[in-house]
């Protein structure tokens, strides 16, 4: 899962200096004695889901064991082999040295054409690709799209060279807290292991590589660890409702403590045409971070009753270009430092805002080069201006 690269693992912190989240697309290859790992699911997991249960499992699909679910979708995970080199130079050094690094991850069909679904951590500044299929078939694979902002990237291979079994794509938005999980991949380089649990929780978010927010991502208890990332996470009817990312971590350690983070597929479904058609996303970008306004800060003198404060502008970007401002004098607001004097945004392109992330949300649905109205409170007064959205960077900036 992810944070900031170490070798060969991404760490990170959230909310502290003892939790971290941890990119879990990487771990040195094992040697031969791999074996599949099959770890028994809980009664839970591996009993049928209703015909009423609203899961996404379908109203009308009964549910699978999870050795079921292995014999369908265990076909279709890949192992991915990822040679990654590394240049340095020491002060010592006249010229830059090279170290290669094979690293794993995980992956899975999505189509008989050769498509293969995974990280983009997982694909990230390799110079070569292996893909290995059941029954230890290699195929050489080529990176045909990644989107860092979704983490998600695009293997193919020659369909000629394995035994295609694509995997079949759920809705993740029709998952609920509780439904059940399996999780596939290749943790520590132990080809497809299977685990199991539930849907921990909905609608978290992490960061992707460029350390924009991944919105709508589905938390789990299903055992995921370094080389898991890519991998599926399955529903009870066996339909992918999400890609095994992020795990949060004791400060220290990198195993599984039981809190997963799936990218959901509904996300995957909205960049998957765009990685095929020119190997990126396109995404409109205006160029500031806010806070939700709050009870706390109209206390603090602010007289919008909703809206996003915004705080920072980047420079050269099109929220400044239109003369958004941002705050200048610091408050605090119980342990978090707030910028006040800034503008409010109340609405973009005729959409209300209501909260930071609506900002972000509303954005994402328009065009790089479209021009949007941005309605702002300022001094007491609203204030509508004219935005030209920019391609985003990918440096980070929120909005």
């Amino acid at each position: 899962m992810r944070e900031k690269l170490r070798s060969p693992f991404v760490s990170a912190f959230l909310g502290g200096l003892v939790v971290a989240v941890v990119l879990v697309g990487y771990d040195q290859v094992r040697g031969p004695d791999s074996r599949t790992v099959i770890q028994q699911a809980p009664l839970s997991a591996s009993r049928a889901t209703s015909t009423t249960d609203r899961s996404s499992a379908g109203r009308d699909t009964l549910g699978l064991t999870p050795r079921q679910i292995y014999e369908r979708d265990a076909p279709g995970v890949v192992l991915i082999r990822a040679q990654v080199v590394q240049r340095s130079q020491s002060p010592f050094d006249l010229f830059e040295t090279q170290q290669s690094n094979e690293s794993t991850g995980t992956g899975f069909v999505i189509d008989r054409d050769g498509t293969i679904l995974t990280n983009a951590h997982v694909v990230e500044g390799a110079v070569r690709l292996s893909v290995q299929f059941e029954g230890e078939k290699l195929a050489t694979g080529k990176v045909i799209g990644k989107d860092l902002s979704t983490d998600l990237a695009l293997v193919k291979v020659d369909p000629d060279d394995a035994k295609l079994v694509p995997l079949q794509l759920g809705v993740s938005k029709d998952v609920q807290v509780g439904d059940p999980t399996v999780a596939i991949g290749n943790p520590f380089g132990l080809e497809r292991t299977l685990t199991t649990g539930v849907v921990s929780a909905l609608q978290r978010r992490i960061k992707g590589l460029d350390d924009f927010t991944i919105d709508n991502v589905i938390q789990t208890d299903a055992p995921i660890n370094p080389g898991n990332s890519g991998g599926p996470l399955i529903d009870a009817a066996g339909r992918v409702i999400g890609v095994n990312s992020q795990i949060q971590t004791a400060d220290g350690e990198r195993g599984s403590v039981g809190i997963g983070f799936a990218v959901p597929i509904d996300t995957a479904k909205e960049v998957i045409p765009q990685l095929k058609a020119k190997g990126r996303v396109d995404r409109a970008w205006l160029g500031l971070t806010s806070v939700t306004v709050s009870p706390a800060l109209e206390k603090l003198g602010i007289t919008a009753k909703r809206g996003a404060l915004v705080q920072t502008v980047e420079p050269g970007s099109p929220a400044e270009s239109a003369k958004l401002a941002g705050g200048d004098v610091q408050a605090q607001v119980g342990s978090d430092p707030v910028l006040l004097g800034g503008d409010v945004i109340t609405e973009i392109a005729g959409q209300p805002i209501r909260t930071s992330e609506d900002v972000a949300r509303v954005v994402s649905t328009r065009k790089p080069g479209e021009t949007v109205t941005v309605v702002v409170e300022r001094d007491g007064q609203e204030r509508s201006l004219r935005v030209k959205l920019t391609q985003r960077p990918s440096v980070v900036s929120q909005g």
